[in-house]
């Protein structure tokens, strides 16, 4: 900023320690709800392959079911 002059600022030295030990609270707090979001992204991917698999399984099952109708109930040709 062109013809401002920043004043010093002056704290106490109680006031300045206490300041360092709530950034380092806030900083605590940040890494374990990054950790705890990974925490959850990873179940989220583990849920995702899971309900994969049983849609593939169900599909499967699907194609065997249908299988059986058709020999079944469709007319055999060499009676």
């Amino acid at each position: 900023m062109v013809g401002t002059e920043e004043a010093p600022v002056f704290v106490k030295i109680e006031d300045y320690k206490d300041i360092i030990d709530v950034l380092g609270l806030i900083k605590d707090r940040l890494a374990e709800a990054k950790r705890t979001l990974a925490d959850i992204n990873e179940l989220k991917n583990d849920e995702d392959a899971e309900l994969e698999l049983w849609g593939s399984t169900l599909n499967e099952i699907e194609k065997k079911i249908e299988d059986i109708d058709r020999t079944l109930f469709e007319p055999e040709s060499t009676w």
